[in-house]
């Protein structure tokens, strides 16, 4: 009797024919954050939003300076012209509405700080007023040039951030960003603490954003010799 229960088991769950539940979710399906930040975010802003080739997302200053309608529209229209992609299926990217819904609010959830900003006044996360380049180079190395160096070419602290290549990859939305909220996970500071006691004023952050964008190049050569480039 007890054989035969087993025999008809058996045949009701065929040998490697997957059980129900079992069966992995088709891409468009996966909706924990977890899963959809590892296998879309990291690869630049870093495991856990720490930071990587792009700026952290597990920043509390930050998401206290982006809202989240904005957050939204980059992680779907993603920005032209620079490393960052459209992810949104709408504007020929993977993601749902949905996916993109849990990423955006995921990363407020998990890593924004009440009142991380109370007393300060940041600069606003977009310009409201035209740069100048003159002013800005003033402004450069009065707060920046004792990390970056002399024209932005790299110092003992800090990055060349003049560097074209760099400058090809960044819109001047995220040199703003970055002047704003510094980089904490290399270091860098944001707006307050560059010069101690003397936070960039909202025209400032302007005006040395307007210098960096000067000296973008429109067609920068690639960092290596083409002529040397040998298909493989």
């Amino acid at each position: 009797m007890t054989l035969a229960m087993t025999l008809l088991w058996g045949c009701g769950s065929p040998h490697g024919k997957p059980r129900k539940g079992s069966e992995p979710l088709a891409p468009n399906e996966v909706v924990k954050f977890g899963t959809l930040y590892a296998e879309n975010c990291s690869a630049c802003h870093g495991a856990e939003g720490r930071g990587g080739a792009s700026i952290a997302l597990a920043d509390p200053v930050y998401l206290s300076i982006v809202n989240e309608t904005t957050m939204r529209r980059v992680i779907v229209n993603g920005v032209r012209g620079t490393s960052m992609p459209a992810f949104a299926q709408s504007a020929g990217g993977m993601l749902t509405d949905k996916q993109i819904d849990v990423i955006s609010s995921g990363i407020r959830s998990r890593w924004s700080r009440q009142g991380i900003l109370d007393g300060a006044n940041p600069p606003s996360y977009a310009p409201k007023s035209m740069g100048d380049v003159q002013r800005g180079e003033a402004a450069y190395e009065t707060y920046c040039e004792s990390c970056h160096g002399p024209e932005g070419e790299g110092g003992p602290k800090g990055s060349a951030i003049t560097n074209k290549s760099f400058l090809a990859l960044v819109s001047d939305q995220e040199l703003r960003t970055i002047v704003i909220v510094g980089r904490p996970e290399l270091g860098a500071p944001d707006w307050r603490g560059n010069l101690p006691g003397k936070p960039m004023s909202d025209q400032e952050v302007t005006d040395v954003v307007t210098w960096l964008a000067s000296r973008r190049v429109q067609n920068p050569k690639p960092p290596y010799f083409v002529s040397n480039y040998e298909p493989h």
